[in-house]
């Protein structure tokens, strides 16, 4: 059933409308590049929820917002805490850079260790409410991850497709919650175009990124989140890594969506971070390239969780920048890596690369001016460390950070110990 509260999906290429159950997934008239946006009655979502409301809501997690979200009064949530995530304040960090106010929003608190539970949470949603036998996605790792898990939750069978490169903490959460796994000796391009074509000719309901348009309304809770959480009172800007697009995107979704409402007066700007060796998005930005026409890179970083040879939700993305007046930044694997401990340190936020790198591109945005003293900023740490501990210890080992291994005694800890860290 549609809710009555969506009006209806409307393509970001050529801006032709549908109702929800007229079409699958995509715009028919550009195929797997017609990606939909859903639209909504915002004068009736007004009358069901508002900032007073929310205040006096009991429910933590993202479903919190459901009068915003597509999702009809009979559908069934997973029974996953997905949602209501910590919003730090980081003075160190803040003071380190000369901001006014720097805040972490640490997306590792969700059950599988990443934002993308919030999209596979409106997936596990979506598939259910069609009746959906099995659902699917490719994945680098995060995406996956949260898939099986939240199918897990609710007894869903799922397919998940990933790069036979995956991070192997990553792997071994699909095994553990008992996914079908496929391996593909490929990119992640590779492992995403054999999904489309196996969930189309198995119909299976297909979650994947810059495909289905129900993600981005997922995702962009963790924006509707920030915004509460800071009492409504937007930053100045937000620091989001990049891969697919598909994050950044759904941030921008839900600006818009509390502009709309009148819940703020302005948006902040909105600064998207690639990888040097994954930064597709970072070129078309730079050198004014349509993003529709630009054929893909080769993709190599570290940084597994944002590495897109061709961003699915590249329409999207690059509004999500231009709209607001943000940029696009890219940062080196090094800089990455060496922001996993700054972070950590900094903070308390302890993020794999992909989460890290929107505080790499946090202090490129100073040092570039496109960040200046005094601002306040957030920056959205996508993911656990605990993803990726291999780089998480090569980026410490880089730093000169080792253990320090002793006999048992306390005189062989006294030799040991620097004489400023004696306690």
């Amino acid at each position: 059933m549609t809710p009555d509260h969506v009006v209806h999906l409307a393509c970001v290429v050529c801006g032709t409308t549908y109702r929800p159950d007229e079409v699958g997934y995509v715009c028919p008239d550009h195929g797997n590049e017609g990606i939909l946006d859903v639209r909504y009655d915002y004068e009736r979502i007004g009358a069901r929820l508002s900032p007073d409301r929310l205040r006096a809501s009991a429910d933590p997690t993202m479903w919190r917002y459901r009068p915003l979200l597509p999702v009809a009064a009979g559908d069934e949530v997973p029974p996953l805490t997905v949602g209501g995530t910590p919003t730090y304040d980081a003075p160190r960090l803040a003071s380190a850079l000369g901001l006014g106010r720097v805040w972490v929003k640490d997306e590792g608190r969700q059950p599988t260790a990443s934002l993308k539970d919030r999209a596979s949470a409106m997936a596990v949603v979506k598939a259910r409410s069609v009746g959906a036998r099995v659902v699917t996605t490719a994945s680098t790792g995060n995406a996956a991850a949260a898939l099986s898990g939240l199918s897990a939750s609710v007894g869903l069978r799922n397919v998940i497709f990933v790069p036979a490169s995956a991070p192997e903490a990553k792997i071994a959460q699909l095994l553990a919650y008992g996914s079908v796994v496929v391996l593909v000796d490929g990119t992640y391009g590779d492992a995403f175009e054999l999904c489309m074509e196996a969930a189309a000719h198995y119909g299976w309901y297909n979650r994947n990124t810059g495909y289905n348009p129900y993600m981005t309304e997922g995702k962009k809770t963790a924006m509707l989140e920030i915004l509460e959480q800071l009492g409504w009172e937007p930053p100045d800007a937000v620091l989001v890594s990049v891969g697919d697009g598909s994050i950044i995107g759904g941030l921008h979704k839900g600006l818009k969506d509390a502009l709309a409402l009148g819940w703020i007066e302005r948006t902040p700007r909105i600064l998207g971070v690639q990888a040097a060796g994954s930064d597709y998005l970072v070129q078309a930005y730079e050198n004014g390239e349509d993003v529709l026409t630009k054929p893909p890179i080769v993709a190599d970083t570290v940084a597994d969780s944002i590495s897109a040879d061709l961003p699915r939700d590249r329409i999207k993305a690059m509004a999500a920048v231009t709209e607001t007046g943000g940029a696009y930044l890219r940062v080196t694997d090094d800089e990455i890596l060496a922001a996993i401990p700054a972070l950590a340190r900094g903070s308390g936020v302890f993020a794999e690369p992909a989460g890290a790198a929107a505080h790499a591109g946090l202090v490129a945005a100073v040092d570039r001016g496109l960040v200046t003293a005094g601002e306040r900023v957030v920056v959205l740490s996508t993911g656990s460390g605990l993803k990726d501990v291999a780089a998480a210890m090569r980026a410490v080992a880089a730093g000169g950070t080792e253990p320090i291994r002793i006999a048992p005694s306390l005189d062989a800890l006294t030799n040991a110990l620097d004489p400023g860290e004696e306690p």
